[in-house]
């Protein structure tokens, strides 16, 4: 085995570990909220099949979509074998997972390790609020597969990368199919940039077409004078038309655009792969859920569905603050593939705060090409002399010391950490409504960040965090969730009226509900059972509606 062999193995065995080990630091101990009815869908698809019927609230006749079945079931059976301990189990193994491939991905396509390896752990640190028991973190990693198989397909044209991309889309629509939209839309920089080459290269082509026509014409009519002529004009043309446009995109200032022969190839498996949302349970639901969510008012009042604010969000303004200063101010030229990805990822983060995770994945590999071309550009031998510094035993220790600390004091504020928040799910109080209410008979109003721990304990609830399912677009004549709204923001000249309605038998609330208020101030209709003199929760307050006789 060669020198370099050894050096790069040695290096990566380095930053596998590593990766391991900041992962485990950075995931969290505490459960997500969407965990929690997680496990109950997955634990009712095993009894019941997919219904497409909601089983957990109280309201009637509601249809469920079922948009995440299979990491639903996945969960659930995690739970069966290790409880909540394996969830965080299967959390640090997936973001592992997501780490390896990222860097793996990295040094595949842009051929350094040293680079890869340190963009591989800051985008994990940006990554940390994503990083939980939901569908997301498979699908990140599928994401992160996707362009690495679109590249190595145009690179090689070799099957399996046909076969891979055709595959990822069947498992988004099982496991995510929220995002089924998005791994298209990976597509298109790719699509873009062929597009783009064609209508550069339209007077060439044209010029070409005509040539060859003159050809056909001589073929057919024989060699004479005036034909001659005629293609000799047009070749000249073509030849001077060609070296114009090929100096153009040979020596561009700013903006590299290339050519593939596989592009063609690469769109025909794109068209199929759009098929490939029948391959699912859930009927046509991958084509119309995201549409049917645009279209309602979950994006207006979900923290994670509204606009960045980008002054109120330092990581992403520092790294757009890097990349406009790389690419305005070096000598680097992009390609015009990434920088349509990078405008795309950007405008999407700008539109919706949660999309700052594709920035921060996707964007990994444009900063790596960047950086890369970057450090060449100014001498050709750094990246190659960079790998072989940071490969030495010395830099390796270095390195191990300076990441294992940086993970430590991430793990510290974790480490004491229990797996349901007590101080934002109603742990006591819901086990008190099992053993003195009537969990079948009563309406329970509740509110949206705590429903899927109610669901968790068997508690029938007014309304939880999958929000598309109370809503008109999911289910006619269902306003649920802006009746919620309005309830829990006191938007409602008669609230009693509303009340009235859904026949609220009894209302839990958190201390700092606007909602509480009233409830308080109508001591002669809404009664408190919850805390009792033995029970100390500061934190949810049950209230019994008197009935009127």
């Amino acid at each position: 085995m060669d020198l370099e062999k050894k050096r790069k193995i040695r290096f990566n065995t380095m930053a596998i570990i590593l990766i391991i080990i900041f992962c485990i630091a950075i995931s969290p101990k505490t459960l997500q909220n969407d965990t929690f009815y997680t496990i109950k869908i997955g634990e009712y698809i095993l009894e019941n099949g997919i219904t497409m019927q909601e089983p957990f609230a109280w309201h009637k006749n509601l249809e469920y979509t079922f948009p995440h079945w299979a990491y639903d079931v996945f969960i659930f059976l995690v739970y069966s074998l290790g409880g909540m301990t394996g969830i965080y189990i299967s959390t640090i193994a997936l973001a592992s997972i997501l780490g390896i491939t990222m860097y793996y991905v990295n040094v595949k396509l842009l051929k350094n390790n040293s680079i890869s390896f340190i963009l591989t752990i800051g985008t994990l640190y940006l990554l940390q609020p994503y990083i939980c028991a939901r569908a997301q973190l498979i699908t990140f990693i599928l994401f992160i597969l996707t362009i690495y198989f679109i590249e190595k397909f145009l690179e090689t044209r070799k099957k399996r990368y046909a076969i891979g991309l055709i595959i990822i889309p069947i498992l988004i629509a099982n496991i995510h199919l929220a995002t089924f939209y998005f791994y298209f839309i990976l597509y298109l920089p790719y699509i873009a940039e062929y597009m783009i080459y064609i209508l550069a290269y339209c007077n060439v082509i044209i010029s070409d077409s005509a040539v060859q026509n003159i050809k056909k014409k001589i073929k057919k009519q024989g060699e004479t004078e005036e034909l001659l002529e005629k293609l000799h004009k047009a070749e000249e043309r073509y030849k001077k038309l060609k070296e114009k446009e090929d100096e153009k995109i040979n020596n561009p200032y700013k903006i590299r655009i290339t050519y593939n022969k596989n592009i063609k190839i690469l769109i025909i498996i794109f068209i199929i792969c759009l098929f490939t949302g029948f391959l699912t349970p859930l009927g046509t639901t991958p084509y119309t859920y995201l549409i049917k969510t645009m279209q309602g008012i979950s994006t207006k009042n979900i923290s994670e569905h509204l606009p960045m604010i980008l002054a109120n969000s330092m990581q992403e303004l520092i790294l757009l603050v890097v990349y406009i200063g790389i690419i305005a101010f070096t000598k680097v030229k992009i390609r015009i593939s990434d920088l349509f990805m990078l405008a795309g990822l950007i405008l999407l983060s700008l539109m919706t705060r949660r999309q700052a995770s594709m920035l921060f994945l996707i964007g990994v590999l444009i900063l790596n090409r960047l950086i890369s071309e970057l450090a060449i550009r100014y001498n050709k031998d750094t990246i190659k002399v960079l790998d072989e510094k940071l490969s030495k035993i010395i830099s390796i220790i270095i390195i191990s010391i300076l990441v294992i600390t940086i993970s430590i004091f991430q793990f510290k504020p974790k480490m004491n950490d229990k797996y349901v928040n007590e101080d934002s799910y109603p742990v006591q109080a819901a086990t008190w409504i099992k053993e003195n209410l009537n969990i079948k008979e009563i309406k329970l109003y509740n509110e949206y960040n705590y429903g899927s721990y109610l669901i968790y304990q068997g508690i029938p609830v007014f309304i939880d965090s999958r929000c598309d399912l109370y809503m008109p677009e999911f289910n006619k004549d269902t306003y649920v969730f802006k009746d919620f709204l309005n309830i829990n923001n006191m938007n409602l000249k008669d609230v009693e009226k509303k009340i009235e309605e859904y026949e609220f038998t009894h209302l839990i609330l958190t201390s700092n509900a606007k909602f509480k208020i009233y409830l308080d101030d109508h001591p002669e209709k809404y009664k408190v059972i919850y805390p009792v003199d033995d029970i100390k929760d500061e934190n949810f307050t049950i209230y019994e509606r008197i009935s009127k006789k």
